[in-house]
């Protein structure tokens, strides 16, 4: 019996948001719509308790659990610390908006703590079925967040859409990995890892399978030529759901695509890499030039996530622990600057208006000086302008790239950020020498506000000094891999 629970102790962090989950839908169904503070109060403390749980537990190496479904690692833990965070952060940002349209209800709340627990289960996943049963979990809650807003007709498209191309999408990725099970004979990414290292003459049924493991990532990531659903999703769901879908998920996808490829295929860095590299340059190339002719700024946030994410890809393809690294200090900015953008128009906008447009955001430096402020860090961040930490993030997958000696793929990645700079500075220019259109004040709640400013100035502190996190992401990769 002892050595059963012993079993289960990687796993507490994850068994107690599952049993918080379930208090919070029995509360939330007894209480009325007056009493919806303490579904949120409880998502809180939720997360703190599983923030507890993990530092307390914090794992030094490897360690196996639950029949080899389960690891838990530093790369785990990390990642997991860094989700309470970002959700935390989703929550204090989105409550205002959510009750002034009528969505401030306990489904919100218990729909983010399951998508949380799918997140926890993928960056903590050493076999296929965990894997794939985390990204389910996930996916399906977020399918129903985007649609959470019933009366809405576009909410309810971008939710189909994102339900059918994310339903080809995992069908593509269980494909891909039925044909590797069938080469390896195994689903654990430990053993088969062991086996395609010693060789294998079923090369052709391999690549394949890695083919549409691949694009199943890539669908997951938002990497072109799968990013289709990435604009309409993220235009047509409530801004609050935005946030949440652009920000701790894309966390979640790089643990799910260093695990497979990492982890699980890293003997065959030679035939993923190529795919990576068309990927990456892809994502490039076409989020940053479609990102220019947007006038809706989730939209454009969308196309600038496709080239982000093609950026996380140059990390990764390089295939070594500073390549994984690299990509995973790039993730964990992103999502903080992911964080700042959506949080602050949910922090513009007010009942019955949505700060979705460009030009929602003239001459907001005559309206609040200091969100002008913060809002030019995360643009000068998302465009890696120093000393904005977006400068040292993209600096740091370049080095990555360059050390195993695609100079050329380094050269055309900054070329086409050059071009990106130029639908952030846009918005640098419409706050600071446009005059508004809107002159009403901004209505915003204390602790919105405290946290959208500890946001922005982590954009900047972590510009001037990126060595600690760098030195974290390192680490947690060496010691995991």
């Amino acid at each position: 019996m002892r050595d059963s629970l012993i079993q289960f102790a990687p796993a507490l962090p994850e068994i107690f948001v599952l049993a918080m989950v379930s208090l919070i839908l029995v509360i939330d169904a007894a209480v009325d719509d007056g009493k919806r503070t303490i579904a949120y109060v409880l998502s809180l403390v939720t997360l703190a308790g599983a923030a507890f749980l993990t530092v307390r537990d914090f794992s030094t190496m490897p360690v196996l659990a639950l029949g080899g479904l389960f690891i838990d690692d530093p790369l785990a833990d990390v990642l997991k610390l860094f989700l309470y965070l970002t959700v935390a952060a989703v929550l204090v940002y989105s409550r205002d908006y959510l009750r002034e349209r009528g969505l401030y209800k306990g489904e919100f709340f218990v729909l983010s703590l399951f998508a949380l627990l799918g997140m926890m289960v993928m960056v903590s996943a050493s076999h296929f079925l965990t894997l794939y049963l985390g990204l389910e979990l996930l996916s399906l809650s977020l399918y129903a967040m985007v649609a959470l807003q019933r009366d809405s007709s576009m909410a309810t498209e971008a939710a189909m859409k994102y339900f059918v191309l994310g339903a080809l999408a995992s069908g593509m990725l269980l494909y891909g990995m039925s044909m590797v099970y069938g080469v390896t004979g195994s689903l654990a990414l430990g053993d088969m890892a062991q086996m395609l290292s010693d060789g294998t003459d079923l090369r052709i049924p391999l690549v394949f399978g890695i083919v549409f493991i691949v694009a199943g990532v890539a669908f997951k990531l938002g990497a072109v030529p799968f990013h289709m659903w990435v604009p309409d999703v993220y235009h047509g769901a409530p801004t609050a759901m935005t946030l949440f879908i652009g920000s701790a998920p894309k966390i979640a996808a790089f643990a799910f695509a260093v695990r497979i490829l990492g982890q699980g295929l890293e003997s065959q860095v030679a035939e993923w890499r190529d795919m990576l590299v068309i990927l990456a340059v892809l994502s490039m190339a076409v989020g940053n030039i479609a990102a220019i002719a947007q006038s809706n700024l989730k939209r454009m946030f969308a196309y600038s996530t496709i080239s982000h994410m093609g950026f996380m890809l140059l990390g990764i393809l390089a295939g070594s622990q500073s390549g994984y690294g690299s990509a995973m200090f790039y993730v964990l900015v992103y999502a903080l600057m992911s964080l700042g953008g959506f949080g602050m128009i949910l922090l513009l906008s007010r009942a019955g208006f949505e700060a979705d447009q460009l030009d929602d955001f003239r001459g907001l430096n005559r309206r609040s000086p200091w969100l002008a402020f913060l809002m030019l860090l995360l643009m000068f961040s998302m465009a890696g302008i120093p000393p904005a930490v977006g400068f040292y993030a993209k600096l740091a997958v370049l080095q990555a790239v360059v050390e195993i000696g695609y100079v050329w793929l380094a050269v055309v990645a900054v070329l086409l950020s050059l071009v990106g700079a130029f639908y952030y500075l846009r918005i640098v220019k419409l706050m600071y020498f446009d005059a508004p259109h809107d002159t009403a004040p901004i209505v915003a709640s204390p602790d919105a506000r405290l946290i959208m400013s500890a946001n922005g100035l982590a954009i900047l502190a972590l510009g001037i000094l990126p060595q600690p996190l760098m030195a974290i992401c390192v680490h947690a990769i060496g010691a995991s891999f």
